[in-house]
């Protein structure tokens, strides 16, 4: 589920929000951005936290998680807006999806990373349903 997952929002964002230049896992990438191979952006990279499962109907388990995305955009004067602008695009994109194993996509909270020099990071974490069949 967390392929299908990771997969639905690159494809979703690659039709719906064609600025985003790049998207991949979290993997630290903006706290060592110096030491990585560049990347274009804006740039998305999605994060998944724990998920908690529960016994379901038939065997099936049911999970409930938070999935971070990572909105890497370029820090400039006066560039914030652009920031911003783009979050709220991948927001509509990303509000409700749903997949065969998982649902409910939906915004839980925004944190705004103003700890580095170059970019700006804002994380969107989306409560999200799971089904491991």
């Amino acid at each position: 589920m967390r392929k299908e997952l990771f997969n639905a929002i690159k494809t979703k964002l690659a039709n719906d929000v064609p600025e985003v230049k790049h998207i991949d896992l979290w993997n630290h990438n903006v706290e060592f951005i110096e030491q990585e191979d560049g990347w274009e952006r804006p740039a998305v990279f999605v994060e998944f936290a724990t998920i908690e499962w529960a016994p379901f109907q038939g065997g099936v388990q049911r999970g409930k998680g938070i999935v971070s995305i990572h909105i890497v955009t370029d820090w400039t004067e006066g560039e914030y807006d652009a920031a911003f602008d783009i979050s709220r695009k991948i927001h509509s994109a990303l509000d409700g999806l749903c997949g065969e194993n998982f649902n409910g996509m939906a915004l839980a909270s925004t944190n705004t990373n103003h700890n580095h020099e170059e970019i700006l990071e804002s994380i969107d974490n989306y409560a999200v349903r799971y089904l491991l069949r």
